[in-house]
């Protein structure tokens, strides 16, 4: 009895450990500046495949392929033409994390081709997004069918996002500093499929 409660009291003091480590921080370096964004502990997939990525230096010269003003800007194919590295992340949706903008989030195919909603390997957004009246909100909340907290319905009213997006798409991390260059790419010149006219890439390195 004692060797299983003393195997119990492990168990949950491992568990804390894991809940209170400090969150892994990356610097998103373009040429309109530098985003730091920190990455969620309660989404371990996503957070150590896309710090496996960063390593192995994925993203170095990667460009932000598709991009659309008050919505998101979206990057992840590797700088030799590669989308993804073939393979894909089971989902880890968190009510708590949603998608307010500078929400760091995983792209994924459709449900009529992945009805998991597992993420890509590699292709990932930030929500630039806009800010949500009662009424507009009202109808994205309809949308996403989910229950927002009151704390979250003010995020959406002031700082903005995309909250139709809610609860279909795994949101692993958030922007921490540089907003205003979420601002700068979101704004740039795009040609068909919202690609960038002038092309913006990325380099990700792991703040230690």
């Amino acid at each position: 009895m004692r060797t299983i409660l003393f195997a119990l009291i492990l168990g949950i003091g491992l568990s804390a450990t894991a809940q209170n480590k400090a969150e892994t921080l990356v610097l998103i370096k373009t040429s309109y500046g530098n985003i730091t964004a920190k990455l969620y502990n309660d989404t371990p997939k996503h957070r150590d495949n896309f710090i496996k990525l960063v390593k192995q230096g994925w993203y170095n010269d990667s460009p932000f392929h598709r991009v659309i003003n008050n919505f998101m800007i979206q990057g992840g194919g590797n700088k030799d033409g590669r989308t993804d590295p073939g393979y894909t992340v089971e989902a880890e949706f968190r009510p708590q994390h949603y998608h307010k903008k500078g929400a760091l989030a995983a792209a994924r195919m459709g449900d009529q081709v992945n009805p998991e909603r597992r993420s890509s390997g590699s292709q990932f957004y930030i929500v630039h997004g806009q800010k949500f009246n009662e009424q507009t909100f009202g109808a994205a909340a309809q949308r996403s069918g989910v229950n927002y907290t009151d704390e979250q319905k003010k995020v959406y009213a002031t700082l903005g996002g995309t909250p139709h997006l809610d609860g279909a798409y795994t949101v692993f991390g958030e922007v921490i500093d540089g907003f205003d260059v979420i601002d700068k790419i979101a704004a740039v010149q795009t040609a068909k499929g919202d690609k960038p006219v002038n092309a913006v890439t990325m380099k990700i390195e792991i703040l230690e």
